[in-house]
């Protein structure tokens, strides 16, 4: 199994979903055990702060570094030409980012716990992320917000321009006015 493929095998794809969610209940479980109760609302506070972080990470990067900077427009736009195809960012190069891109400034801003607290955040929105471009792609859709993820993904994947850049959330393309035509 190659580190820095793209296209992942079944085994390495799903292993990505297991080592994110193996990595949200650790950090879930440190804060839960070796915080002080008093501190769960804080915690909670910059869990949620991590997690709506996430959802403009999750907009930045895809606007701007997946479809405008080499080489990972051209690595992105092997994903628009081959949708169903596993791929996605190696897992190395994905933790290796959020380690060094959102743990060690928030450890060295805020401390361990908050630190921790933040970046459980951030990873739950990658995993959830994760699960929705890979449900919009890979899954029928049985509930209206899977429908309208899809429909949403459909309209970035099948226009001249692109659009449409959130997949779990219409939010910051609505902020920015990059919805297109969604009726």
């Amino acid at each position: 199994m190659r580190l820095l493929t793209l296209e992942h095998g079944k085994l390495a794809y799903r292993a990505d979903f297991a080592l994110y969610g193996i990595a949200v209940l650790l950090l879930a479980s440190y804060l839960l055990v070796a915080q002080a109760h008093q501190q769960i609302p804080r915690n909670v506070a910059i869990v949620l702060a991590g997690l709506a972080s996430w959802t403009l990470i999750e907009y930045l990067l895809h606007r701007f570094v997946l479809h405008g900077v080499a080489p990972f427009r051209g690595w992105h736009e092997e994903h628009h030409e081959r949708p169903v195809a596993l791929i996605c960012a190696p897992t190395i190069m994905s933790a290796t980012l959020i380690v060094v891109l959102v743990f060690l400034p928030a450890l060295e801003l805020f401390g361990l716990a908050r630190a921790c607290a933040f970046t459980l955040g951030v990873l739950m929105g990658y995993l959830t992320y994760s699960v929705t471009h890979h449900a919009v792609h890979h899954w029928r859709a049985d509930t209206a917000w899977l429908k309208q993820r899809k429909r949403w993904h459909a309209l970035h994947h099948h226009v001249e321009r692109p659009v449409c850049y959130g997949v779990t959330t219409a939010f910051w393309d609505h902020v920015f006015g990059s919805m297109g035509r969604t009726s």
